[in-house]
């Protein structure tokens, strides 16, 4: 990198803002932390009772991008997520069975193997596609206290009413309990949103907590008011993030498919509890399709990670075939996009390795290491803000909603520096630099190409580059020198 690059004073970021979609108030705004130092996030997390297929893990590439852009404002985010492992019901409502016990009798485990088990795979996948690990995540499990505590306060205020099969939150007591949502209330039918319970006042109540009935085999239960229960599903991220986070959140985050139910019901039992907003800014990500259909088992296109590992992609072209749409749009996943995303982020990869060997110094630097790793970090801590005008378009274009999509096109478009490489990793992850270098051996056998080429000895040539392509590389031949590629 010159000389020039390194001596110019970083681009300021105060000339441009961070802009949001806010569910709350269906429109973008400039966002601005309560505090840049404790930015509090909150993100619904998975129900762990089987592996996640990649359609689950858009909504937490999204999100990483996001904590990514608030790091590069030089903002904190305290981010928690939480792991649902007790007391999500087959619906978002309160009817059906327990998804973890489902689960635990068609593996024939327990649900504390279920929830152990499955939690550890999406946390492996979780790490495999390079997502920024949150400040906490947090087991429902863990807050049964918290949440008893909660439906007491909820009580106490006149919030909830109890029925034969659990304590239920009443919404006509919470009077802007159809805003978030814009949920038409009187022509709500019964059973269209949940299954009907004869025992509710109204079609839109939910319960805070489960009673466990005779003969119900549960095998998570917690007494309260003298029988065995469990807290309902929602109860949970509102007890989370109050516990670990407070009041008013800065960002929640989750799917479209939360807003009616799970969101509008998060709401409602924090603000009637604690008499607070809970969150200035909500983030909803939309739907990912696959091969044109929902992600169904039956239908075979609910890969998971693994699956595709075992058709040659990476976790990581996966991830940049995500960032390459807006999380707002709805998007459709087909094996041949995969194949386009994973070309694009090998060009990328290769336009690095070229400036590498352009820079000879900087490669001789990186020769002591495996990876690039190391080199990499160097360069991240040398441009955790701008320094050159691409590299600050980039960042404004995904400080605009999120708009990674736009970043990307632009990024096809301009040759970048190794600055501005460094900084297009620190802001979407992709791996670009964590590639094993040529060993000597490899640089020897290009050197020695070279030669046979320059003898016209194109046997030896050939074979060379046979025995460069088996390591990894492949060669691409400039008039002056021949240079290395990764091949994968």
């Amino acid at each position: 990198m010159s000389k020039n690059l390194l001596q110019q004073k970083p681009l300021s970021l105060e000339a441009f803002k961070m802009r949001l979609y806010n569910t709350l108030t269906r429109k973008i705004e400039d966002f601005i932390p309560q505090d840049p130092k404790n930015v509090k996030i909150y993100t619904c997390g998975p129900t762990v009772y089987s592996f996640a297929h990649i359609g689950n893990y858009a909504a937490y590439i999204y999100w990483d991008l996001l904590i990514r852009v608030i790091k590069l404002h030089h903002w904190i985010p305290n981010r928690v997520m939480n792991l649902t492992d007790v007391g999500h019901l087959t619906s978002d409502g309160d009817d059906g069975d327990d998804k973890l016990e489902k689960g635990a009798k068609k593996e024939n485990k327990t649900v504390w193997e279920i929830a152990d088990f499955y939690s550890a795979a999406f946390l492996k996948d979780y790490s495999e596609l390079n997502l920024l690990q949150p400040t906490k995540i947090a087991r429902a499990t863990d807050y049964i206290k918290q949440d008893i505590k909660f439906v007491e306060e909820l009580s106490k205020k006149g919030f909830t009413y109890e029925t034969t099969d659990g304590i239920y939150f009443d919404t006509s007591k919470f009077k802007n309990y159809a805003d978030f949502a814009r949920l038409d209330l009187e022509n709500l039918k019964v059973g269209a949103r949940v299954e009907y319970n004869p025992e509710k006042r109204h079609a839109s109540d939910f319960a805070v907590w489960k009673f466990i009935q005779d003969g119900e085999d549960h095998a998570m239960r917690w007494d309260f008011l003298g029988r065995p229960g469990y807290p309902g599903w929602h109860l949970e991220c509102s007890v989370i993030s109050h516990t670990e986070l407070g009041e008013p959140l800065d960002i929640h985050t989750g799917g479209i498919d939360h807003i009616p139910v799970h969101h509008t019901n998060e709401i409602a039992q924090t603000e009637a509890a604690l008499n607070t907003t809970m969150s200035r800014f909500w983030l909803h990500c939309n739907f990912i399709t696959s091969e044109g259909q929902k992600f169904s088992k039956s239908l075979g296109n609910a890969y998971t990670l693994s699956e595709l590992k075992s058709k040659d992609f990476s976790p990581l072209d996966y991830k940049l075939w995500v960032l390459q749409g807006h999380y707002q749009s709805e998007r459709n996943f087909t094996l041949a996009d995969l194949k386009s995303a994973q070309i694009r982020r090998l060009k990328w990869k290769n336009q690095i390795a070229e400036l590498l060997q352009s820079n000879h110094n900087e490669l001789i630097a990186c020769q002591g290491s495996s990876k690039l790793t190391d080199f990499l970090h160097s360069l991240l801590q040398k441009n955790d803000t701008p320094k050159t005008n691409l590299s600050r378009q980039i960042l404004e274009y995904a400080s605009d909603n999120l708009n990674s999509a736009e970043a990307f096109s632009y990024i096809d478009q301009h040759p970048l520096s190794l600055d501005d490489w460094a900084l297009v990793e620190q802001l979407f992850g992709l791996g670009l630099f964590e590639q094993t270098l040529p060993s000597q051996e490899v640089i020897n056998q290009i050197e020695a190409r070279d030669q046979a080429r320059q003898q016209k000895d194109f046997q030896t040539a050939d074979r060379l580059r046979a025995q460069i392509e088996q390591a990894g590389f492949v060669v691409k031949d400039n008039p002056n020198q021949s240079i290395w590629q990764y091949y994968k």
